[in-house]
C-alpha cells in the first residue's frame, strides 16, 4: 500500500482543541486561506473542510472556555488528528494548558490519535520557545502515539501552512493507513 497516494474521497477529521484565547480560530482561518480581520471567541464549535493536497481536512474548532471544555468529549468520536493550541506568551496558563492536554492524552476515545501541538502566539516577545513548553508539558514521556511541537504564530501565518509542514502529512498518512488495514480486515473477516 502506497501511504503517499490519496484518493478523491479521503477525508481526515482533525480536533482542533486549546484553552480559550489560543487563537484556534485565528488558526484555523489561516489554514482555511480566510480574513482573520474579525475573529470572535468560539462559543460552541466551527467547522471547516479544507482541501489540501488531495485531502479532505474536516477540521472540527471547539471553544476552550472553562465551562465548554467538559463539552469536548463529545466530539471525540472518530477524531484522526488532535491539534492542541498553546497560547505561548500565557506563562501564567501553562499549568492550567498542561493539566487539560494531559486530560485529553487519557481519553480512551483519542487512544493513539496523533497529537500536533501548536505553540501560538510566537510573533510576541513574551512568547515562550516550543522547546520550553514541551519542557514543561513533559512532552517527552508521551509514548502512545505520534506527537510534534510546532512554533507558529496563526496571526502572521508563520509556522501553520499545512503543505510545507511533512510531519502533519506523516500524522495524516498513518491515520489514513490505519483506517484503509481496518476496512480491510473488516471486509475479510465479514
Amino acid at each position: 500500500m502506497n501511504l503517499l497516494k490519496s484518493t478523491p474521497d479521503q477525508e481526515v477529521r482533525i480536533l482542533l482543541l486549546g484553552l480559550d484565547n489560543g487563537g484556534k480560530t485565528t488558526l484555523l482561518k489561516q489554514l482555511a486561506s480566510e480574513d482573520i480581520s474579525h475573529i470572535t471567541p468560539t462559543q460552541g464549535f466551527n467547522i471547516k473542510s479544507v482541501q489540501s493536497q488531495g485531502f479532505k481536512l474536516n477540521v472540527w474548532d471547539i471553544g476552550g472556555q472553562r465551562k465548554i471544555r467538559p463539552y469536548w468529549r463529545n466530539y471525540f468520536e472518530n477524531t484522526d488528528v488532535l491539534i492542541y493550541v498553546i497560547d505561548s506568551a500565557d506563562r501564567k496558563r501553562f499549568e492550567e494548558t498542561g493539566q487539560e492536554l494531559a486530560e485529553l492524552l487519557d481519553e480512551e476515545k483519542l487512544s493513539g490519535v496523533p497529537v500536533l501541538i501548536f505553540a501560538n502566539k510566537q510573533d510576541l516577545l513574551t512568547a515562550a520557545p516550543a522547546s520550553e513548553i514541551a519542557e514543561g508539558l513533559n512532552l517527552h514521556t508521551i509514548r502512545d502515539r505520534m506527537w510534534q511541537i510546532q512554533s507558529c504564530s496563526a496571526l502572521t501565518g508563520e509556522g501553520i501552512q499545512v503543505s510545507r509542514r511533512p510531519y502533519i502529512w506523516t500524522m495524516m498518512y498513518c491515520c489514513i493507513s490505519v483506517k484503509q488495514n481496518i476496512r480491510y480486515l473488516i471486509c475479510e473477516v465479514g
